[in-house]
């Protein structure tokens, strides 16, 4: 038995430790905003934060999520960063077809949390493992600079 704290609930897990957080939180707790892409960790689409850090939740066995705050989709909302991002992604019409958008916006709120003022280039590293099929790229980063509260490039201060 895992026991894992998944957006400040505890759950009981009866799964092989070697389970893909992923999975468990699609098909054992019907938590389906977090997006099955790749199952490598390369596009972004499973992306969670454990205690913070955003994580491929597709590689991450339950045994390593054991004992950490686990933060989903459906609970990013709750914290301001997270609100403000997801205004800013309504704001500057990000999605498209939305399959990456929960990555997407996991990812950029854990880069706020670290980096509340990102540059350009702190933006575009803490973003370039997230793939987007749509190339809603630049209105991605321009959310990101809206809910950093960071003023476009060239706009009056």
């Amino acid at each position: 038995m895992t026991t894992l704290t998944i957006n400040g609930k505890r759950h009981d897990i009866a799964l092989p430790e070697d389970t893909p957080l992923l999975w468990t939180l699609r098909d054992e707790l019907g938590m389906t905003g977090t997006k099955f892409g790749c199952g490598m960790a390369l596009c972004g689409a499973c992306t969670v934060h454990l205690d913070g850090e955003a994580v491929r939740s597709c590689v991450t066995p339950i045994s390593a999520a054991a004992g950490k705050k686990i933060t989903t989709i459906e609970a990013v909302g709750e914290d301001k960063v997270g609100l403000a991002l997801q205004q800013a992604w309504q704001d500057h019409g990000v999605p498209q077809c939305g399959y990456c958008q929960a990555g997407q916006i996991m990812s950029a709120t854990a880069l706020l949390h670290k980096t509340p003022k990102p540059s350009d280039q702190q933006i575009r590293e803490a973003m370039s493992g997230n793939i987007c099929r749509c190339g809603t790229y630049t209105r991605i980063h321009a959310a990101i600079k809206q809910a950093a509260g960071v003023p476009p490039k060239g706009a009056s201060k």
